[in-house]
C-alpha cells in the first residue's frame, strides 16, 4: 500500500469522497426532480414512432401539460389534436418493486382523470389500468393518417377497462385482463345518413395473453360485425358490413372503403 501524501489525513480524504459522492447523487436527483416537461415529450415522441406528441408542453417530467396530438408518424402531413389539452402528474412509488403512478386528466374526456400504475423489475415490465372509464372524440383519429382521414369519424369512443394491464417480458406484451371500446352515434364523411349506429369491441387475452377481438353492432343502419386476433404486432382480422334496407345507396361509398363489395355487403379483411 502506498503512504498516504505528506500533510493528508486518511479521514479527510474519505470524508472528501463522501461529499462529492452526495453531491453528485444530489446533482443527479436535481436535473430529474426540474427535468422540464419537453422532456418528457421527446420520449414520447421516440417510444410512439412520432405517432403520439406532447406540443407546448409546460411545467416538468413529474407534473405539466400539454396539447395531445396524434399523428401519421414520421413524415405525416396528417395531425389532431385532443380539444382542450392534459395535464399528468408522475410519481414515484412501490409495488413488489419500483414502479411509477401516473394520473392523466383531458377535460374533455377524463373527467375524474385516468390512474396508471407503471412498475418494473428484471427483465420484465407491467402497466395497470385498472377499473375506469373515459370518453374521446371519435375524430381525434383523423390524425393518424389514412384510412382514418379518409374516413373522418364523428361520435365518441368510450373506453372501459376492467382490471385490465398490459406486461412485457422477453421482449413480448401480453394483455393481462379485458377492457371494451364503445364508439357511439359514429358518422363519416362518406356517407350523408348519421348516426352509421353504435358498435361495441370487446378485447380479451387467451390463454397465452395475446389480445383478441370481437365486433358487434349496438344499433344502427350500417350492421359491422368481425373478429380478430393479434400475432406478435400484427391484427388478423375478419369481419362485414352490411347496408340495412333501404340504406344502400347512402351507404354505397363507404361499403367501398371498409372492404370487398358483394352487393349491400363488403367483406372487411385486415392482415
Amino acid at each position: 500500500m502506498r503512504p498516504a501524501p505528506a500533510g493528508a489525513k486518511p479521514g479527510t480524504r474519505r470524508g472528501n469522497g463522501l461529499f462529492l459522492l452526495a453531491a453528485a447523487i444530489g446533482l443527479g436527483v436535481g436535473a430529474i426532480s426540474f427535468a422540464p416537461a419537453r422532456a418528457l415529450g421527446l420520449l414520447v415522441r421516440e417510444a410512439s414512432g412520432d405517432q403520439v406528441r406532447l406540443l407546448n408542453a409546460r411545467g416538468t417530467v413529474w407534473q405539466g401539460r400539454a396539447e395531445w396530438v396524434l399523428t401519421g408518424g414520421t413524415g405525416s402531413r396528417s395531425s389532431a389534436a385532443l380539444p382542450q389539452g392534459m395535464s399528468w402528474k408522475l410519481a414515484p412509488t412501490w409495488s413488489g418493486g419500483p414502479a411509477l403512478q401516473l394520473k392523466l386528466s383531458a377535460p374533455c374526456c377524463t373527467p375524474q382523470g385516468l390512474d396508471l400504475l407503471l412498475a418494473w423489475r428484471a427483465g420484465s415490465a407491467r402497466l395497470e389500468l385498472g377499473r375506469q372509464q373515459s370518453l374521446w372524440p371519435a375524430s381525434w383519429l383523423a390524425g393518424l393518417g389514412a384510412p382514418w382521414n379518409t374516413i373522418q369519424l364523428q361520435g365518441s369512443l368510450q373506453l372501459q377497462t376492467e382490471g385490465s394491464g398490459i406486461e412485457w417480458a422477453q421482449g413480448r406484451a401480453r394483455l393481462t385482463g379485458p377492457f371494451e371500446l364503445q364508439a357511439l352515434d359514429l358518422g363519416s364523411s362518406l356517407s350523408t345518413l348519421k348516426p352509421l349506429g353504435s358498435y361495441r369491441m370487446r378485447f380479451e387475452p387467451d390463454a397465452g395473453g395475446s389480445p383478441q377481438l370481437r365486433l358487434e353492432t349496438l344499433r344502427g343502419e350500417l350492421k359491422l360485425s368481425g373478429e380478430g386476433r393479434w400475432t406478435g404486432r400484427r391484427l388478423r382480422f375478419r369481419g362485414e358490413a352490411e347496408a340495412a334496407a333501404g340504406s344502400e345507396r347512402a351507404l354505397s361509398n363507404l361499403l367501398n372503403i371498409l372492404g370487398r363489395r358483394d352487393g349491400a355487403r363488403a367483406h372487411i379483411s385486415l392482415g
